[in-house]
């Protein structure tokens, strides 16, 4: 029997499983969490976990008024967003391979951080499939999108939180590691060969 908000616990218990499987796979947000935490330390990289949840929110609300499946049906822009993609995060890996290899420690910048991670949450067209596959497992096409919205939405933003707080956690236990400056520089280099890997894959998926 559907509840009040129009879903069932069943359709919830699925749609967390999904969603928990979706944001866990390790992927550019991680690694960005990860270098971040490294460098400025636990605190400072809750920043990206804040710039994650507002691209979160913006695919929502993308997935809510059906924006989301206009674009993920229209090749030319997800050819833009692919590319756009592939570079940046080749882009950021091959200048973090330079950077590593003169490893001084970086200038904070809140501005920066925001940007940068919401950049890489964003230009990724697998993540707003990913978002639009899982809105499509649990939706009731019978009834109202925004009822279901008060069940799904704060469970979707609670796992994403989770996960990459713990994400940025890991990294700054990284940072208390690293206590030479020969770890440190290895380390940054194997995430910035992370980040150029997966702009391959993207490059060569096909969407």
């Amino acid at each position: 029997m559907q509840s009040s908000l129009s879903m069932t616990l069943e359709d919830w218990i699925i749609f967390t499983g999904f969603w928990t499987l979706f944001v866990t796979m390790p992927g550019p947000n991680a690694f960005n969490c990860i270098v971040s935490a490294s460098e400025f330390g636990f605190k400072k990289s809750l920043i990206c976990v804040g710039a994650i949840l507002s691209q979160a929110v913006l695919f929502l609300t993308l997935t809510i008024l059906g924006l989301s499946s206009i674009i993920i049906n229209t090749p030319e822009i997800l050819m833009i967003l692919k590319i756009i993609g592939v570079i940046f995060l080749i882009y950021v890996g091959i200048r973090g391979l330079i950077d590593a290899g003169k490893y001084t420690r970086p200038k904070f910048s809140f501005r920066s951080l925001f940007v940068k991670s919401f950049l890489i949450a964003t230009i990724n067209p697998k993540s707003l499939a990913g978002y639009l596959a899982a809105f499509t497992i649990v939706i009731n096409p019978d009834a109202a999108i925004k009822t279901q919205m008060w069940v799904i939405v704060p469970t979707a933003l609670t796992i994403t939180c989770l996960n990459y707080t713990s994400v940025c956690a890991f990294g700054a236990f990284l940072k208390d590691k690293a206590v030479t400056v020969a770890f440190n520089t290895q380390l940054r280099r194997v995430l910035s060969v992370c980040f150029i890997l997966y702009g391959l894959i993207l490059a060569f998926l096909t969407i």
